[in-house]
């Protein structure tokens, strides 16, 4: 079921344009436009006739006859270009001056200043891209991994849109049918039965299950994982944020309480940004500056996607010490977490890493190591992994934002329901068509075939201007 341009918002009948390149000097710089007098204006700007597709040198001049620059035209009419709309693209050299006296040249022309976003957002408008797809353009240019660029680029060619979309057919037959059904009210539970639907229901909520999990693992390559390194003064956070981002970005001295902010730093494991924040550490204090740094700890803990606690490792038997243990107590239920007993150099006892279930059943994990040496490191990023889920990150992961996981998970329950409905005796269908309705429209709001306008000003609002 792909989305046709009738079924969204009429595309504006204006010109925009904007410098395209990001801001500052290069080599080049590009001014687009697009809109139903691009060529007029281009060919005004460039003095000389524009034949689709081809480069054509120019001097740029403006309203009196100078010369702005010199550089290529070319014209892509519509609808083969980004936009769909006919699109001029000037390459002059990267002035940031020269670029901006071309672009109030354009506007003196007819043209106005482009919204962020808004050249994707007309490709969305007359059907080259659907949502999912305009939203990983934004996605590719902001990827900070080559992991995450190759996902987005993934996105961009259709792949998870052609994934949803073929959970939306398997809802829409099994809607059909049901639709079909409530024409004979006297037979319903025969058909039902008859035609399979529940096996059918059951088909279609293992695939959008998968689904939902590469999603996750999507989202979760697109955003990152905020990791805070929590623990008592001197027991190694800022000796571990060093030996993880390879610099001395925090200062190490045997003094308690040498760090009294948060320092943070990104790194990339496993194709996963990471966001490591070490913290001043924790204590009851009366110092002013660092009863500061304490109140901060705690709002990056409030942040964070995972806790590393570093305890140290001479403890008796490996045991926590009651301070330790409070802080375990004090962390979020939600937030896992990872004890580290750091300092097994001084210790003498071998990097290793281990499982345990606490009073409350949830599971423990455990690493020693020694972020002096860096040994048993690697046993720490082992299970930073796990947690990021970037062991599942294939060659065919997609990236995905969290609106689309949570469309997922929308959809998910509107399928269990119908789940529900269907498992019983005398089959209420008008309530397993209606459930099947919402999980078809929680589907389609992430390719954007339904999708309010204001959503749409939010998603291309991120964008940069000129795309």
């Amino acid at each position: 079921m792909t989305p046709t341009p009738a079924a969204r918002p009429l595309p504006p009948a204006d010109t925009i344009v904007a410098i395209a390149t990001p801001p500052g000097r290069g080599g080049v710089g590009i001014v687009r436009l697009s809109g139903p007098r691009a060529h007029d204006v281009g060919t005004a700007i460039a003095g000389r006739t524009l034949e689709p597709r081809v480069a054509t040198y120019a001097t740029f001049r403006d309203d009196a006859g100078a010369p702005i620059d010199a550089g290529l035209a070319l014209l892509f009419p519509a609808p083969h270009s980004y936009t769909g709309e006919t699109v001029v693209e000037l390459h002059a050299h990267g002035s940031p001056a020269a670029l901006r006296a071309l672009v109030e040249r354009a506007v003196a022309l007819g043209a106005r200043h482009a919204e962020p976003g808004e050249f994707t957002r007309r490709a969305f408008l007359e059907g080259k891209l659907d949502l999912a797809q305009a939203e990983s353009v934004a996605d590719l240019i902001e990827a900070s991994t080559a992991t995450a660029a190759r996902a987005a680029a993934r996105s961009l060619t259709g792949e998870f849109s052609r994934e949803v979309r073929a959970i939306v057919d398997g809802v829409v037959e099994l809607r059909m049918f049901v639709e079909a059904t409530l024409d004979f009210p006297d037979e319903d539970i025969e058909f039902v039965r008859a035609d399979n639907a529940a096996g059918k229901l059951a088909g279609v909520q293992a695939r959008l299950a998968a689904l939902l999990v590469r999603a996750q693992t999507g989202a979760r390559l697109r955003e990152g994982l905020t990791v805070v390194l929590i623990g008592r003064p001197n027991v190694g956070k800022s000796s571990l944020l060093n030996r993880l981002v390879r610099e001395d970005a925090a200062i190490v001295t045997p003094v308690a309480g040498t760090t009294r902010d948060t320092v943070e730093r990104q790194i990339e494991l496993a194709g996963i940004p990471l966001h490591v924040v070490d913290t001043a550490g924790l204590r009851e204090t009366d110092d002013a500056v660092e009863r500061i740094g304490i109140d901060r700890a705690w709002a990056a803990i409030s942040r964070a996607d995972l806790a590393l606690l570093l305890v140290d490792a001479r403890a008796a038997d490996g045991t926590l010490h009651a301070d330790d243990a409070a802080l375990l107590a004090r962390l979020p239920p939600s937030l896992p977490r990872i004890v580290v007993h750091n300092k097994t150099d001084l210790a003498q006892t071998p990097a290793r890493d281990q499982r345990e279930s606490d009073a409350d059943g949830r599971v423990r994990e455990h690493v020693w190591l020694s972020a002096l040496t860096g040994d048993g490191v690697p046993h720490l990023e082992a299970a930073m992994r796990a947690h990021a889920g970037v062991e599942s990150a294939t060659e065919d992961t997609f990236l995905a934002r969290r609106r689309h996981v949570a469309a997922l998970q929308a959809a998910r329950g509107r399928l269990d329901a119908a789940g529900l409905h269907i498992g019983a005796a005398s089959p209420p269908l008008e309530l397993f068509a209606e459930e099947l309705r919402a999980a078809q429209d929680a589907l389609a709001s992430i390719t954007g075939e339904f999708t309010a306008d204001d959503l749409l000003g939010e998603i291309f609002s991120r964008f940069c201007i000129g795309k």
